[in-house]
């Protein structure tokens, strides 16, 4: 419905850190520290990836 007042909830500016953080490559731009063997960058791909979900289910229970 055009509407709704769930359309402007400021949830929704949530959505934007798992976009932004994954954008700031001082973040991941290291070899260092390994974890299990593999480098920062790659286990921080997975932290991004949890992140989404995080946020997303979150910003979907406040929302609904």
């Amino acid at each position: 419905m055009p509407g709704n007042d769930r359309d402007r909830s400021p949830w929704y500016w949530l959505l934007l850190v798992p976009i932004a953080v994954p954008l700031m490559t001082f973040l991941f731009n290291a070899a260092e520290p390994t974890l299990l063997g593999f480098p920062l960058f790659y286990w921080l791909q997975l932290a991004f990836i949890i992140l989404g979900v995080a946020t997303t289910t979150l910003v979907y229970r406040m929302t609904r």
